[in-house]
């Protein structure tokens, strides 16, 4: 095949060879690249990359002997399922072009993807050193995980068994509401929604139609490693460590990592494992609060016989009443023995007082002192008449002076008084008047109440219990309450309440036939 299948000649030269534009020897170098690498895979290092604001990623392909430049235009770069990361070792498919304002030959890229477990493995733990130096791994940050949550949150697939396993291992230990965000699991797609879903849990408002969880649980099966690599993005990373709710990590089986359970709060080995650490057992927390509750009441039992024991130590440690009252009782004897000889002195020795006082009123004298105080009353009795006299003469001037300055007053006085009488015997009027309705509501009230409690005695009277069929028993006379005072009554009355019914013992029959000597009233 020739390498220029149509050339056009211009002006001819010296020489047998044709002449060329620049144009048309790049546009036949054009037709034949992309002719002969219409598709091809190309496996190499990514080097450099650019990501304009266009949108399209440039970027190298490289080995150790030539550089491949490769470009993914803006609408194929969203969907590549791997981007080109400096560095990774991948395999390109697309085709070969030209640009012919460079000169230069290029790959326009369709689908990039890992070049195997070696570069992924490379990339992941750079990408892990990457993350780990921010600080999204830090043990400190991390929240414990409510002992019994309220609402559990699950991201993962509603279509696998991986659910059906965390619903079923949480019905069995404590079933708890379960929210689930389905989400895709492995793919292109997976990165985005796990992180879209954590997120969209994270801002579910508190006390909202939507419960909030109390606890998140991302999950998902087994598989190779690019299966579960949607879970070592960053973006999922990032979204588990901004999680303001608690959250398990339960991605792959117990031989499974990836960079999501490292940022997450605690990471279960499997799906049903993460159930199990989200919720205790039930069963256990009934024993646990059953022995407690036996415990307790051993304890206060305990508490109780000690302070039992306290009081009657307590008890013995005291003195007998007797021993208390002994002494007092004691001084009361002595002082009562005492009482009668002391009140007979202290009498002897007011009469040894009183007998020479009394030896001294003899009745002349005593009728020369009245005498004489009779004649000092008298004296002072007439002095007293006239200053009574002068004073009453005063009083009178006075009282007449004050009655011509009174009368005007007294007679607006008297009618003042008139209007406040009439004013208070209107007032005791209305009071009177609820007084005497007061009184009469209380007799009425009293009057219903003694009439209920008279219904009441009535009622439970000896008299109504005989009409619902009860009867008295009495023996000799006394009432009777049980077989064995019955069976001793040598005469039985049953008392109904319509009279009385005297029973007379029957006669005692002997042994053998005869009449015993102690046999039954009836």
């Amino acid at each position: 095949m020739a390498l220029f299948e149509d050339p056009i000649p211009h002006e001819p030269s010296s020489g047998n060879q044709p002449e060329f534009t620049v144009s048309e020897l790049s546009g036949a170098v054009k037709r034949v690249i992309e002719g002969e690498f219409g598709l091809v895979r190309v496996r190499g290092e990514v080097g450099r990359v650019s990501r304009p604001s266009s949108g399209h990623l440039y970027f190298d392909l490289k080995d150790g002997q030539a550089v491949l430049a490769a470009i993914a235009w803006k609408g194929q770069a969203t969907r590549l399922r791997q981007p080109p990361e400096e560095g990774l070792e991948v395999v390109a498919t697309g085709r070969l072009t030209t640009f012919p304002g460079q000169s230069k030959y290029q790959m326009i890229v369709e689908d990039l993807a890992l070049a195997g477990a070696g570069a992924l493995m490379a990339m992941l733990e750079k990408r892990k050193a990457q993350l780990q130096a921010e600080g999204l791994f830090d043990p400190a940050r991390k929240k414990p995980i409510p002992y019994l949550p309220r609402v559990i949150g699950v991201v993962t697939s509603p279509s696998g068994a991986v659910i059906r396993d965390i619903l079923h291992r949480l019905r069995d230990r404590f079933p708890r509401p379960v929210l689930i965000w389905p989400v895709a699991v492995q793919g292109a797609n997976c990165a985005a929604e796990v992180a879209a879903a954590i997120r969209g849990f994270n801002a579910l408002p508190e006390g909202g139609p939507i419960p909030r969880p109390d606890v998140l649980i991302v999950a998902r099966g087994g598989g190779s490693i690019e299966d579960l690599w949607g879970f070592n993005e960053e973006a999922v990373v990032r979204a588990a460590a901004e999680s303001r709710i608690p959250l398990i990590s339960a991605v792959g089986h117990e031989t499974d990592t990836t960079l999501i359970d490292f940022a997450a709060d605690l990471r279960a080995p499997t799906p049903t494992a993460a159930a199990e650490l989200a919720v205790p057992v039930r069963l256990d927390l009934v024993a646990t609060l059953d022995g407690f509750s036996a415990r307790q009441s051993q304890a206060l039992a305990a508490a109780m016989r000690r302070r039992d024991e306290r009081l009657r130590d307590l008890t013995r440690a005291l003195p007998r009443p007797e021993a208390l009252v002994q002494a007092p009782a004691q001084r009361l004897d002595l002082v009562s023995g005492r009482l009668a000889q002391a009140l007979a002195t202290r009498i002897a020795r007011a009469r040894g007082r009183f007998d020479p006082a009394a030896a001294l009123l003899r009745p002349r004298i005593l009728a020369d002192l009245s005498r004489r105080l009779q004649d000092r009353l008298a004296e002072r009795g007439r002095s007293l008449d006239a200053t009574q006299d002068r004073r009453a003469e005063r009083a009178r001037d006075r009282l007449a002076a004050l009655s011509a300055r009174l009368d005007g007053g007294l007679a607006r006085l008297v009618t003042g008084a008139a209007r406040d009488v009439a004013r208070a015997r209107a007032d005791l009027a209305a009071l009177d008047a609820r007084r005497e309705a007061a009184q009469a509501s209380r007799l009425a009230r009293l009057s219903d109440r003694l009439d209920a409690l008279d219904r009441m005695r009535t009622t439970l009277g000896p008299t109504e219990t005989l009409k619902r069929g009860f009867a008295i028993v009495r023996g000799d006379g006394h009432v009777v309450t049980g077989k064995g005072a019955a069976e001793r009554a040598t005469a039985l009355e049953i008392e109904f309440h319509d009279g009385r019914l005297s029973l007379a013992p029957k006669p005692p029959r002997r042994k053998g036939g005869g009449e015993a000597a102690q046999g039954s009233l009836f």
